[in-house]
């Protein structure tokens, strides 16, 4: 069994607290919903992953890069930052949060399928440190870019290695009928190559895979590895120098439930270290500098969702059971991965100790959707009432990157929590805000 809860998360008498803060006065200070981030769980998460890496690869160890895409705001963009790890960017707008927050260029790369001419030249003459080439089309937009600032812009080529991971569809990238990348196995990936090696404004560093998301297990990691190494190899030969650089991407997931189980950073990047260390060896190559991207991995455990209950019913099944519904203030805008692929979550009623027995139950929002399901399936107690708080663990990760105005719903905040105090570091949206739009 493994615990979906951040560190500094404790339950006494069957209350929830933070940083020894009560879910009570969280939710009377700062509303619901609202997402709680545990500030120390999520550096030392960062760290963790960092050290990792070094551990394992030593003088061959890159760069651990924060996706940006799972949470971002000028505050984490900051710990990033403190934490001494890159941070991976796909649009200008993340791009946007990291200048402001004052991150270093040279620690940044650009991802996207579909990078504008304007998120390019915002990169490129910002200082970025590498771009991750995912279109014929970007080599030319690249290079122009470059030469506009009079750099040679370092590049890596996002490569499509044809692996399935097990995953669900929607976040597994590796396999070949995706929008990312391009194929090894259909030969569009040496293409790029040559296409680049026709520019000396741009220096090709190396090569980049993705293979998914929520990943449980090392072995489609190493497969990718394999794969891309054979593709170094035969640079090496056709051209006589070996490239630097691997970024074996993200992807390591994480607990949402007590039956998974996730890879510790140390699991993940031993295994890591000995496929790339064997696949060099039957290569003949020198063991590149290697790169990651965890996201998920670290913020995801480190922040919960507290809402409050404001309705609940029981309903008769067809086949005669029944179900409590219990609607929460938030829903599908704060939290859209069960209704978009069917994710799992636990939950605990956060404000009291319940010992009334359990009955099947779902929890839905309030969007006007029968989709609408935060979680789909869960044994609560039968005495849930209006005005209970619940707590849902493990939403760090792209739940309030991916939330919506969808029914005119303001989004919530995220408030920090660190040694007893607690502080809103992305305030709530208000009325006034969802009408600033309106012409």
């Amino acid at each position: 069994m493994t615990n979906p809860w951040s560190s500094e998360v404790k339950f006494s008498d069957g209350k929830l607290s933070l940083c020894r803060i009560s879910a009570t006065d969280l939710a009377r200070e700062f509303g619901t919903p609202t997402f709680f981030l545990d500030e120390e769980d999520f550096r030392s998460r960062a760290t963790a992953w960092g050290y990792s890496l070094k551990d394992s690869f030593g003088e061959n160890a890159g760069t651990v890069y924060y996706a940006a895409k799972s949470f971002i705001c000028v505050e984490v963009a900051r710990w990033i930052d403190q934490s001494g790890i890159g941070l991976d960017v796909c649009t200008g707008g993340e791009l946007a949060v990291a200048i402001a927050a004052g991150f270093p260029p040279a620690r940044m790369e650009l991802h996207g399928n579909n990078k504008s001419v304007a998120e390019i030249n915002q990169a490129v003459e910002n200082g970025i440190g590498k771009i991750i080439i995912d279109s014929l089309y970007e080599i030319e937009r690249i290079a122009a870019a470059a030469k506009a600032c009079g750099v040679r812009q370092k590049v890596m080529l996002r490569l499509t290695p044809g692996i399935e991971a097990h995953t669900h569809e929607f976040i597994s990238t590796a396999h070949e009928d995706v929008k990312f990348g391009f194929s090894i196995a259909s030969g569009v990936a040496w293409q790029a190559i040559i296409a680049v090696h026709h520019h000396e404004d741009l220096e090709l560093v190396g090569f980049h895979s993705h293979i998914g998301s929520q990943i449980l297990d090392t072995e489609p990691f190493g497969e990718a590895a394999d794969r891309l190494i054979a593709l170094l190899a035969r640079y090496r030969d056709e051209f006589g120098a070996e490239l630097p650089e691997l970024n074996l991407g993200g992807g390591y997931g994480i607990s949402y439930l007590e039956s998974d189980d996730p890879l510790s950073p140390n699991q993940a990047m031993f295994a890591l270290a000995a496929a790339v260390t064997d696949s060099c060896k039957r290569n003949d190559l020198h063991i590149p500098k290697i790169s990651i991207e965890p996201g998920r991995a670290i913020v995801g455990p480190s922040m919960f969702t507290l809402y409050e209950v404001g309705t609940v019913k029981e309903v008769v099944l067809d086949d005669g059971g029944t179900r409590n519904y219990i609607s929460v203030d938030g829903g599908m805008s704060d939290n859209i991965r069960t209704s978009l692929y069917g994710a799992e979550y636990v939950g605990v009623i956060a404000n009291r100790a319940a010992s009334a027995a359990l009955r099947q139950s779902r929890v839905v929002g309030k969007h006007c959707e029968s989709g609408d399901i935060v979680i789909r399936d869960i044994q609560l107690p039968v005495d849930v009432v209006p005005g209970d708080f619940l707590a849902v663990p493990a939403t760090g990760a792209y739940c309030r990157s991916m939330a919506s105005n969808y029914n005119h719903v303001p989004r919530p905040p995220v408030v920090a929590v660190s040694n007893g105090k607690a502080r809103v570091i992305l305030r709530r949206e208000t009325l006034s805000d969802l009408l600033s739009l309106d012409v």
